[in-house]
């Protein structure tokens, strides 16, 4: 099923349709069923950590199908280099790209919207050459590219200008990195989205958490997966200190972007609630940020 054709069903209904011969073999959808809403993976091999977490989350071929085009939409927001952590760690990214293409993808695009300049952020941040090894379609941003999109429930933004390529693909995967933030106390997935907004984005700080949710409403991840390999934990978003870095060798992978950024705030120390966005994402349905409801999976890679 095609991301934007997907749809909840019941285990029993699940199973009815997969004994129907809809869905494939029943051990295949009940699989699919039990799978843990978080799988928490550590490892300091960030291939191997990627590639276990992926797995642990029921394998890529899960989530991607046979002539599927895939966005994977990274953080290449800054020039800087990866063990600064301001961008997404680019082998995590590579290795996703590579799996995707191993499930068959037929097409895997990577791009962002940088505030530094962008040839300097994607080969700084290592993100370009690797993600281009590994079988992507990196680009850069391409003006023309956006378009005007409603919000239907929008509540600071009724409509923004977004990249059609995020919009017409088959499949998205968000890989944020986490970080602190000196506006919204730390940027995870749902602050990600601001990579493929138009226009004057830096108008929605006014109301940035609602306006992230509003984003959240129209943008929906097949999977995210944030980077907690190195976390950066002061003078965010940019960074550049060394001494700001952590050391985690994490990645927290879920289909809810609500739980994972819920998760990543007990990276830093506090609760999903702490951070206004999550907050605003629970009350308005978004998603579910009580982890003691979550199943979660923690797995040494």
């Amino acid at each position: 099923m095609r991301r934007r054709d997907f749809i909840k069903i019941g285990a029993g209904g699940v199973a009815g349709l997969a004994a129907a011969g809809a869905l494939g073999p029943v051990s295949d959808v009940l699989a699919a069923t039990s799978r843990p809403d978080l799988v928490i993976s550590h490892g300091t091999n960030a291939d191997a950590n990627t590639r276990a977490a992926i797995a642990a989350t029921g394998g890529m071929k899960a989530f991607v199908s046979k002539g599927d085009v895939v966005v994977i939409k990274p953080n290449i927001g800054w020039d800087r280099t990866p063990e600064q952590a301001a961008t997404t760690n680019p082998v995590v990214v590579a290795t996703l790209v590579a799996m995707c293409l191993e499930a068959g993808a037929k097409t895997v695009k990577v791009f962002d919207r940088p505030c530094n300049d962008p040839r300097r952020c994607y080969v700084q941040s290592q993100i370009e050459p690797k993600a281009s090894a590994a079988g992507a379609e990196v680009s850069h941003i391409n003006d023309r590219k956006f378009k005007d999109v409603a919000i239907p429930k929008g509540k600071a933004i009724t409509s923004w200008p977004l990249y059609t390529d995020v919009l017409d693909a088959d499949k998205v995967i968000n890989v944020p990195i986490a970080k602190h933030h000196s506006l919204s106390r730390l940027t995870l997935s749902m602050k990600n989205w601001m990579g493929v907004m138009g226009g004057s984005r830096g108008r929605i700080h006014q109301d940035i958490n609602e306006s992230l949710v509003d984003l959240a409403t129209i943008i929906k991840p097949t999977l995210t997966v944030l980077d907690a390999m190195l976390i950066l934990t002061a003078n965010g978003p940019q960074g550049g200190n060394l001494k700001d870095v952590k050391v985690m060798n994490t990645l927290v992978v879920g289909m809810d972007q609500v739980a994972v950024d819920s998760y990543g705030a007990t990276l830093f120390g506090l609760k999903g609630s702490d951070l206004g966005v999550v907050a605003a994402a629970q009350r308005r349905g978004m998603g579910n940020a009580d982890l003691d409801k979550l199943v979660i999976k923690k797995i040494e890679a």
